[in-house]
């Protein structure tokens, strides 16, 4: 069975691949767009990113914090891992009933462009809850401790059972049960290592089934709403376009350039990384697919030079919060749309902030690598450096085939990692002479599972995103925001931490919609310039969105550099803690947001 979705998570891949490179070709060289392309890809992306859940349950390659988990001995450990894997199963039980009526529902509503039932794209979600409910099985009862699952069950009751029964109290408590089921239930579940995905969820079926009276079924639609979403489906392709380039030696040569340029300097590849990301943010639509462009081309070539994995994922977390403001962001056309903010003053405004950020970065590891050995490297002549960036020009021009495709109006943001592929595809063939064809398949099957751990959990953020507005915590921040006393440094001040916690629960753009409408007035009336606003707002929410335990950026991080959330929780901190002070910067320095404006 397992081989199975494999082997179908690999055609649904590559199947997305040529129908969205097909709509490029048709509209752009032919001018006769496949008007049913975006739909189809969409509806076989929601199943590629359930099979990929699938296949990442089966491999344990879940996100999750396994600090408490890695401390205890040998069979506290085995009982806590049973305990994961229990209110995993808890988790996907509840909504599996929910699931089935929301895929029932969606049977009488007609696609617009294929006109073929809904359901065929909402029943993902279903069969993949199914098929994952009998993996979990399989991962609870496969070994010979049986009588620790048995604890395990008994314990989880022990939690579960009392929770079920003080239900009419929780009714009438209010928002304190945000307290209780999001940091209570999701943080406690997080910190005993449940995936990530999974403890959110959790929170949020319990918050919803024992505190209101809201169908789940609601939460499974929000689901399906961002697992399903176009932008998102750059998230496998550029994973699968970083493993190709490694494949084709693409990588290897832009590495070996970069390291004769920088390789002589203390953390020279961190610096690279810095830039790397400050080059590719922003054409994807997806944070997570940009990080997923740089990580497997340095990562490798770092972890040779001796930087620890925790250091890696750390920095990557970061720069993808300092590329927040970088165009064409979604959150900066997000925020321009719901406040009626110039979107082209928003582009203009984004590009120093972010500079800043990043020369902060720089600063820090700078200082973490100043003492660090050189192993007698030197710098090497001007002849060699300029015959690697030969070797490594088809490479290099890859972020700027990219950005050009988009801005040019060839590609969509989710089209344009196609082009990606097909152009490293070309290159390992005519210009590295590399290709193994052996590796296809067992990329694709990596791809799908990394896809799905990512996808899975924004999917659970976001149905606890929609169920904290529910809740009119939204509303509750507004007011506090509105009776602020100080002026605008104090209001400031304050917007930064706010939106650093809506970052870290709510993401960017359900955050942006929820308070922008509301807070961008109140900011106008304290004299504050909108575009100044607006950068320290979203670049808070970029620390929030990539700071454990609840950051979902992070994880994805994590899960793209293949590296254990606990490793990078404490280097984040300090990295996390730069870019606090470049927002301080920003915020009381509007020019660096408004000095290139018209």
């Amino acid at each position: 069975m397992g081989t199975l979705i494999e082997w179908l998570a690999s055609l649904l891949l590559l199947a997305c691949i040529a129908i969205l490179f097909s709509g490029v070709v048709a509209r752009y060289m032919f001018n006769s767009p496949i008007v049913w392309s975006d739909e189809l890809a969409s509806i076989l992306f929601l199943w590629l990113a359930m099979l990929g859940s699938i296949i990442a349950l089966r491999r344990a390659e879940h996100m999750r914090m396994t600090a408490w988990v890695s401390a205890l001995s040998g069979h506290q450990r085995v009982l806590l891992e049973k305990l994961g894997v229990l209110a995993s199963l808890l988790y996907l039980l509840v909504v599996l009933r929910p699931a089935w009526k929301y895929a029932l529902d969606e049977m009488v509503v007609t696609t617009p462009a294929l006109e073929i039932s809904n359901a065929w794209r909402a029943g993902a979600i279903p069969v993949g809850i199914t098929l994952m409910v009998i993996f979990s099985l399989f991962r609870l009862f496969k070994s010979d401790q049986l009588k620790l699952t048995l604890v395990a069950c008994i314990a989880l009751a022990v939690v579960a059972l009392p929770l079920v029964a003080l239900s009419p109290f929780f009714l009438h408590l209010g928002k304190l049960n945000l307290l209780i089921f999001f940091l209570g239930v999701s943080g406690f579940s997080i910190f005993a290592g449940v995936p990530i995905a999974f403890a959110f969820g959790l929170g949020t079926v319990s918050y919803l089934g024992l505190s209101t009276h809201m169908p789940l079924n609601v939460v499974v639609g929000r689901m399906d709403e961002a697992m399903s979403h176009m932008v998102l489906l750059a998230v496998p392709l550029f994973v699968l376009l970083g493993l190709l380039m490694e494949m084709t030696g693409m990588a290897r040569a832009m590495i070996a350039f970069l390291s004769s340029l920088l390789g002589h300097v203390r953390g020279g590849l961190s610096y690279v990384l810095v830039g790397a990301m400050y080059l590719v943010s922003g054409i994807s639509g997806s944070k997570a697919a940009d990080m997923a462009a740089i990580a497997p081309a340095l990562f490798p070539e770092m972890k040779k030079r001796g930087t620890p994995p925790g250091e890696l994922v750390a920095l990557l977390a970061a720069t993808g919060a300092q590329t927040e403001t970088i165009p064409p962001s979604l959150v900066l056309i997000t925020i321009g749309s719901v406040t009626g903010v110039s979107i082209s003053a928003l582009f203009t405004g984004g590009m120093l902030p972010a500079l800043i950020l990043g020369l902060m970065l720089c600063a820090l590891v700078w200082w973490r690598n100043r003492n660090l050995p050189l192993h007698n490297a030197t710098r090497p002549a001007w002849d060699q450096i300029l015959k690697s960036l030969v070797l490594a020009a088809p490479a290099i021009a890859l972020p700027f085939v990219i950005r050009a495709a988009v801005v040019e109006g060839v590609a969509t943001a989710t089209e344009v990692s196609t082009i990606g592929l097909v152009y490293s595809l070309l290159c390992g063939l005519l210009v590295y002479h590399q290709f193994d064809h052996k590796r296809i398949l067992p990329m694709l099957i990596d791809t799908a599972s990394l896809s799905g751990a990512i996808l899975l959990i924004i999917g659970a953020a976001t149905g606890m995103a929609w169920a904290l507005t529910q809740s009119g915590f939204s509303l509750l921040i507004t007011q506090i925001m509105s009776n602020l006393e100080g002026g605008a440094s104090i209001f400031l001040l304050v917007s930064i931490v706010v939106f650093v916690v809506l970052g870290s629960v709510l993401e960017g753009i359900p955050a942006i919609v929820l308070f922008g409408p509301l807070l961008f007035p109140v900011a106008k009336q304290l004299g504050v310039n909108e575009v100044h606003y607006a950068m320290v707002v979203i670049l808070s929410m970029g620390i929030g969105l990539f700071a454990p335990p609840l950051g979902v950026g992070y994880y994805a991080a994590c899960a793209i550099g293949k590296v254990n959330p606990d490793e990078g929780v404490k280097p984040v901190l300090g990295y996390l803690f730069a870019l606090l002070l470049g927002i301080f910067l920003v915020a009381f320095v509007p020019w660096l947001s408004t000095g290139f404006l018209a």
